[in-house]
């Protein structure tokens, strides 16, 4: 997988705390509860553990969610990149490079968007359809497990850990193939300071 294509994926990975969620036992509550919520906004730190390098490499920026289909990461340290997702259509921007791609071009890349989009709506028919979903913990703490079923995503990403408190996601932890991972600590919007987006 190429460096932009995984960029990408971890990206679009922590997009998953943008929108925050009530705790509960089950995957469908959990799905009803998110359902409820539109949009979203998050400050996060990131930080990505890489076989070969000696450091650990930290990012930090916002995060968005507007339902149905649009995700938007923006870094800015340690150099601002964005990231968006709109539909079917990919943009990725750092300095005065950018990408565009269609998700089609990158099934597993789809997946996974598809994937969160259903997480953050609500929908989870999306999540049961490339993830063995599962729900453990009680109100006051939480935790959604997602393993890839295709063997194709399951060949870059181990599994999705997103830890979650009350009405709020928290943490989101990628296990990649590899053995690599990144760590995303979340710090959601305060409500005052979200959009007013419908």
């Amino acid at each position: 997988m190429g460096v932009d294509r995984r960029q990408a994926m971890v990206s679009v990975l922590a997009l998953a705390a943008a929108a925050p969620a009530r705790a509960a036992f089950g995957l469908d509550e959990l799905m009803a509860t998110l359902a409820e919520r539109r949009s979203g906004e998050a400050h996060f730190a990131e930080e990505r553990f890489v076989s070969g390098l000696d450091q650990t490499l930290r990012y930090t920026g916002t995060l968005s969610f507007s339902a149905p289909d649009r995700l938007e990461r923006q870094t800015l340290t340690p150099r601002r990149e964005s990231f968006l997702v709109d539909g079917n259509q990919l943009t990725l921007q750092r300095g005065e490079r950018v990408r565009h791609l269609t998700l089609d071009s990158v099934p597993e890349l789809a997946a996974m968007v598809t994937a969160l989009r259903g997480t953050l709506s609500g929908d989870g028919s999306a999540l049961r359809r490339y993830f063995k979903a599962s729900v453990d913990g009680r109100a006051a703490r939480w935790t959604l497990t997602l393993v890839p079923l295709d063997t194709r995503l399951l060949g870059v990403v181990r599994q999705v850990r997103i830890d979650g408190m009350q009405a709020d996601v928290r943490v989101v932890e990628l296990q990649l193939a590899d053995g690599d991972r990144s760590v995303t600590t979340i710090e959601p919007a305060p409500p005052k300071a979200r959009s007013a987006t419908p």
